[in-house]
């Protein structure tokens, strides 16, 4: 009985365990950099939050690819459709972002971290997949335009305290 455990717990995947391994610590690597700029602002999500979002994404990613590949679920009855599993991350992490921008006292707040969450998805689903070119480069422009614009807007005046 326990062997059958065991077998059932190391299932074998599609990708090795070491692929998978890899692309859940890059989703997690790919945004450490715009979590820690949010984590100085001291905005409500922080290097935690978009690491836990991005991973959060890979998994999604390598768990459609590994049940669409699976014994159980393999022939004709299941297909992969990877805009269905897009879809399913992007509607969860729009409500998760949402709920991150606020209205008060006449100034809206947030739009800036919540679009950081939408980003952390995205470099999650890249490495999920296996794009870890894409994913990297959409997170390193994210940081630029997060660290650089920020200084621009705040020397140009554009927004007064260069807040968000």
């Amino acid at each position: 009985m326990l062997e059958a455990v065991i077998a059932d717990i190391f299932t074998p995947t599609k990708l090795p365990y070491s692929v998978i391994v890899a692309r859940l610590l890059g989703a997690v690597l790919l945004v450490a950099g715009i979590g820690y700029e949010r984590e100085r602002k001291s905005r409500a999500a922080g290097l935690r939050t978009h690491m836990l979002v991005s991973l959060s994404a890979a998994l999604f990613a390598i768990i459609s690819l590994e049940v669409a590949a699976g014994p159980d679920f393999g022939g004709e009855t299941v297909r992969l459709d990877p805009l269905r599993i897009i879809e399913a991350v992007t509607a969860g992490v729009a409500f998760l972002s949402a709920g991150f921008i606020i209205f008060n006292q006449g100034k809206i707040r947030g739009v800036t971290t919540g679009a950081g969450i939408w980003l952390a998805a995205a470099a999650g689903l890249s490495a999920g997949f296996g794009f870890w070119g894409i994913g990297l480069l959409a997170a390193v422009l994210g940081l630029v335009i997060m660290i650089a614009l920020r200084r621009f807007e705040t020397a140009w005046e554009l927004k007064g305290d260069g807040s968000d």
